[in-house]
């Protein structure tokens, strides 16, 4: 008779996918490729030179320490979190708690999808680097970390997770190809893409060259399209046409890229989600997926620029908690990068139950408004206009002629502008040609400030800051400008009480 007492089987170690060492090795030769290629270039010397091996060499080591990683990475998944074993000589281990887990993005290239693997990264808060980037894992094996993470995050933990977890998730938001096309042309990912391959060009380039060769291509730009014109007799009105049609050409392919570069980034977007967590697929060639638990939303951001309402549409946006650059674009950021007002503001009533919104009845700010906002303008629309008369003398002070355009956009902006408090939700409005809202529920404010510049305190006005976990450096900020003092005050001491009274939710 058998008395010894049965205890569970610790978990099994697990390896990544016997491709990943294949991936590492990519991964590094993406960033030694220069001074690969460098030592291509410059590093013959003579005929026996050691310099003539040394690519190869330096291929043949980052292939030992990719294969090395794979033999010396393991991870081992319990019952309340993951346990993260690597190194040969210094080995280290990291213990990842599922409920510490805030976002957990798969990452799949073309290469990656011919491979049937996926790149994985466990996000927490705070931090500027991921928790865990396990680079690769099958596909399937991706799929049901996830799953997992999404399960036990949510406080079930030594509970199997469902087999079906993933078909019993919602569709909250499915983007057809249409709707994708519009967002490439409200978007402007053309002109950044062509901004940014104009900077990397100057930053390969010495500086005289990049300089000498854009003057050499205005100069002969400019010179062709002025021949064609004198010789087509076309007039300064002809002129003026040909340089117009010119330039609605060059916007039509900006916007043809931009669309493009959305189909790229955006196609077969879905959102899907349930009470624990929220799932965003998309991508044509390389496919995204990420999540984040709706609890772990810190604030929200609605856009509606001009472009936007001539097509009767909006775009949503959250704040996460998730550590890493505020520009990588792995991280769950759009809820919906385009959707109907309607289809908007049903997903916020979704996650945010309970909370009105939009919000019955805004706060509009003092009559003097209009002229703060003009006063911002006026000293750098007063500058320009002095130094186009320095140069050109008298048809500089055109640039004046802003100024009625300015106290215009001030006023319209000025009458939009609003702020709304009730016992859940802080939400604050502004803009008018482009308009735009941002809001959090009070329980996720980390802290208030209240400032006041010289300005300020001549006008006896001040401004109220309103911080968040993950909201940083983000625009335009949470905060309620130009209020009163008294008003302000006020404010401040209300929702002071409120956040003492009550727990940080995050």
């Amino acid at each position: 008779m058998n008395t010894a007492t049965d205890t569970p089987a610790a978990p099994a170690e697990r390896r990544l996918h016997p491709w990943s060492w294949l991936f590492v090795l990519l991964q590094q030769l993406r960033q030694f490729v220069v001074p690969l290629v460098a030592l291509v270039v410059f590093g013959r010397r003579g005929p026996s030179d050691m310099a003539d091996w040394a690519p190869l060499m330096g291929v043949a080591a980052l292939v030992g320490i990719s294969v090395l990683q794979y033999f010396t990475y393991r991870y081992r998944i319990g019952s309340s979190g993951i346990t993260i074993r690597n190194g040969l000589l210094q080995r280290t281990w990291r213990e990842i708690p599922f409920a510490r887990i805030h976002n957990v993005a798969l990452h799949q290239t073309l290469l990656h999808r011919i491979f049937g693997v996926a790149e994985v990264r466990l996000e927490a808060a705070g931090g500027r680097r991921p928790e865990a980037q396990m680079r690769v894992l099958g596909l399937a094996d991706a799929l049901a970390l996830e799953q997992l993470v999404r399960h036990r995050g949510g406080g079930t933990a030594g509970t199997p997770a469902p087999a079906a977890a993933q078909a019993q998730d919602e569709v909250l938001l499915a983007l057809p190809p249409a709707e994708v096309v519009r967002l490439g042309l409200v978007s402007n990912r053309g002109m950044i893409v062509v901004a940014a391959g104009l900077g990397a060009v100057a930053q390969m380039l010495p500086d005289q060259m990049a300089a000498g060769w854009v003057t050499y291509l205005l100069e002969e730009v400019l010179d062709e399209l002025l021949g064609q014109a004198r010789r087509m007799r076309l007039g300064w009105a002809g002129t003026a046409a040909a340089a117009l049609v010119l330039f609605s050409l060059a916007v039509a392919a900006l916007r043809l890229l931009s669309v493009a570069l959305a189909l790229a980034q955006y196609f077969g977007f879905r959102l899907t989600g349930d009470r624990r967590r929220l799932t965003v697929e998309r991508g044509l060639f390389a496919r995204l997926r990420s999540s984040v638990a709706p609890r772990r939303i810190q604030a929200w951001y609605l856009q509606e620029t001009l472009l936007h309402r001539l097509l009767g549409r909006r775009s949503l946006r959250i704040d996460t908690a998730v550590g890493g650059r505020e520009d990588d674009p792995r991280k769950l950021r759009d809820l919906a990068p385009i959707a109907t007002p309607a289809t908007c503001d049903a997903l916020v009533g979704r996650l945010l139950p309970g909370v009105a919104w939009p919000p019955p009845r805004w706060q509009g700010l003092p009559p003097g408004t209009a002229w703060r906002l003009f006063a911002g303008d006026l000293p750098w629309t007063l500058l320009v206009a002095a130094v186009l008369a320095w140069q050109f003398g008298a048809w500089g002070l055109l640039a004046l002629l802003w100024l009625p355009w300015a106290a215009y956009a001030a006023w319209r902006q000025a009458g939009y502008m609003g702020y709304a408090v009730d016992a859940r939700l802080v939400a604050v409005r502004g803009g008018w040609w482009s308009r735009w809202w941002r809001f959090a529920e009070i329980d996720k404010l980390q802290g208030l400030r209240l400032t006041r510049s010289p300005v300020d305190r001549w006008l006896g006005t001040a401004s109220l800051w309103l911080d968040t976990a993950g909201a940083g450096g983000m625009s335009p900020p949470l905060r309620i400008r130009f209020l009163p003092e008294a008003q302000a005050r006020a404010l401040y001491r209300q929702l002071g009480r409120t956040l003492a009274a009550r727990r940080l939710r995050w």
